[in-house]
């Protein structure tokens, strides 16, 4: 016995030892460590086999506590190991990445992060062997190395005679349609009976969204695959913010697909930001979260988190957060995007501070900076003190690092291509009730909050308010409201009538343009009522209006919102020497409207931000 159990332990030392000769040899290769199970199915049983088993265990107990007692700056099994105190590191913070213990977890992989040192085989051991929370914590953290993530596995090969086109109206066609409004019913429907030649007939450009038309598609004879692609992506896009629709499209390769059309418009941005919609959306189910990390989405997001494209970064930041269920509780659905912060951070979030636009606005290209001379929609933040395509994250979430930035964005009629859909206008009241609920499964009312409107946004930002009121479950979005910044917003019925007739199918649909005036009972109900609110809850106020006309076209300009519509009635009011559109665009960061701003934020948010 004594013999016996000299020479078991004696081979399990041997066992647990590694030559360091041979980690040298082999540092420069990469290798995925599995467990391996035996297929001589005569090791696996009998009582000779069962008693070797437990005998190793209290051996490898034994082993772990000499450890412990004799090298205790590695009071781990790993101790045993025979090689150099940084190559146990690496073991060890994958150890304790997968710790039951949360703190554990958080604080390995903020130390792998902040790893530079390493050598290229070390960087992908830990992505071999890490687990998804670990990758997924990764991907979140700011300076981590992209060696930790992975190529995303290879993609399925086309079925024969097919294309990603095809294989994107079969996915399309294969989705219930059912708790689907009707515009989106029409127009999946449209999307898989039409041809692509009898797609390029139609007039007015159906197929090219917020684009000019198809002109160009005239000397092919059909329409070009990417625009068809983008219209059946933004039927899916739909279709995903319905959970059992999103089970349907993992079960049917969508995960797959989506990915080798994210590949193959790499220099389409809209294209890839209608997939990262989808699949940030997918991302809302927990029990998705595996498959999503399966198909490589992590590595490639991990990637766009640090392009300088705001967009795209945004996509992607809101993607990793709902995947990232180890530091966020909160759930960004479709349209509610976080601008900062966007990774994980050590710094306390104490406010939120809301952007909303207006007409034919958007959740980023609304809050540019102003253009010298022409529009600029999207371009690299390559010098951010000399131009940004989005202020509030560049330069608000720097002179206020403890808010939480989140822009939104929703359906317009005029920037929306459901603005061609014959079956419903979505009114006010809807869009209201919708991003209220967004808002608050993203955690709106959790923190003081401070909200920025542009134009028409201001009316839902209203909306909004008096909605909550009227809802218990939303009263800690009234109780931490604590101020609303205008931009150019009409507070009064008699201007509304000089935007165009789509106005009103945003606003009230069952109203004629003629009727949008300052006797308008709908509208005078609105404006009295949020008076009457916001002086009860003591809401602190700030109503910026522009002074210049608005050029629409070459030969029209006009004066969108006069200072007296302006007017609230509660708060200061300030006229600007901007435009409509550029009210809410700062020239730098120096500008009076970018520094009053801050300054009623901070005011606002003072004593939530010394505590």
């Amino acid at each position: 016995g004594s013999l016996f159990l000299t020479y078991e332990v004696l081979a399990l030392k041997k066992a647990v030892t590694l030559d360091t000769q041979v980690v040298e040899r082999e540092k420069m290769k990469s290798y995925i460590y599995v467990h391996t199970v035996s297929l001589d199915k005569g090791e696996n049983h009998g009582i000779a086999w069962q008693a070797r088993k437990e005998l190793h265990k209290a051996v490898r107990k034994v082993l772990a506590t000499s450890a412990k007692i004799l090298r205790n700056p590695f009071a781990d099994p790993f101790s045993t190991v025979d090689i150099e105190d940084h190559e146990c590191a690496v073991w060890l913070l994958l150890r304790k990445s997968k710790s039951d213990d949360k703190t554990t977890r958080l604080k390995a992989v903020q130390e792998m992060s902040e790893t530079h040192h390493w050598h290229d085989y070390q960087y992908r051991l830990i992505a071999q062997a890490c687990d998804p929370k670990t990758l997924i914590g990764l991907a979140r953290s700011k300076e981590s190395d992209l060696r930790f993530f992975l190529l995303p596995p290879p993609l399925p090969s086309l079925k024969e005679d097919s294309s990603t086109e095809e294989e994107l109206r079969q996915l399309l066609a294969s989705l219930p349609q059912t708790e689907l409004d009707e515009c989106i019913q029409y127009f999946t429907s449209l999307a898989l009976s039409e041809s692509s030649q009898s797609l390029a007939a139609q007039k007015g450009g159906l197929w090219c969204f917020g684009g000019n038309g198809l002109p160009y598609a005239e000397s092919f004879g059909e329409v070009p695959s990417a625009t068809v692609e983008m219209f059946c992506l933004e039927a899916i896009v739909k279709h995903s913010e319905i959970s059992t629709h999103c089970d349907k499209i993992e079960a049917n390769g969508g995960l797959q697909l989506l990915q080798r059309l994210y590949r193959l418009h790499k220099d389409c941005p809209k294209v890839q930001r209608n997939i990262m919609r989808i699949i940030g959306n997918m991302a809302l189910n927990e029990h998705l979260h595996s498959s999503i990390v399966r198909s490589g989405w992590v590595s490639i997001m991990a990637e766009a988190m640090k392009s300088d494209r705001i967009m795209e970064a945004s996509h992607a930041a809101r993607i990793l957060a709902n995947l990232d269920r180890e530091t966020v509780q909160e759930k960004y659905q479709d349209g509610v995007y976080v601008l900062h912060p966007q990774y994980r951070t050590s710094q306390p979030i104490k406010a939120d501070v809301l952007f909303i636009h207006g007409l034919m606005g958007a959740a980023f290209k609304t809050w540019r900076q102003q253009d010298s001379e022409q529009a600029v929609t999207e371009k690299p933040m390559e010098d951010e003190d000399r131009y940004t395509t989005c202020w509030p994250k560049t330069w608000l979430a720097k002179d206020c690092p403890a808010l939480r930035i989140i822009s939104v964005e929703y359906d317009t009629t005029l920037s929306d291509w459901r603005a061609r859909c014959p079956m419903e206008r979505k009114s006010i009241a809807f869009r209201s009730k919708e991003l209220l609920r967004k808002l608050r499964a993203a955690g709106v009312g959790d923190r003081p909050v401070v909200w920025i409107s542009h134009s028409m946004g201001g009316l839902l930002v209203k909306k909004m308010l008096l909605e909550a009121s009227k809802k218990p479950e939303m009263s800690a979005v009234i109780n931490n409201t604590r101020g609303i910044i205008f931009y150019s917003v009409p507070h009064h019925g008699s201007h509304l009538a000089e935007y165009s007739v789509n106005v009103r199918y945003l606003l009230f649909p069952s109203l004629e343009v003629k009727e949008l005036s300052k006797d308008s009972p709908a509208l005078k109900t609105l404006q009295d009522d949020f008076l009457e609110f916001a002086k009860d809850k003591n809401f602190q106020v700030l109503n910026f209006v522009e002074t210049l006309p608005t050029y629409i076209g070459s030969m029209i300009k006009l004066h969108v919102v006069p200072v007296e519509s302006a007017d609230l009635g509660i708060g200061d009011l300030i006229p600007v020497d901007v435009n409509h559109l550029n009210i809410c665009k700062p020239k730098k960061k120096d500008a009076f409207l970018y520094q009053r701003t801050l300054q009623f934020i901070r005011e606002t948010l003072a004593k939530d931000l010394e505590n």
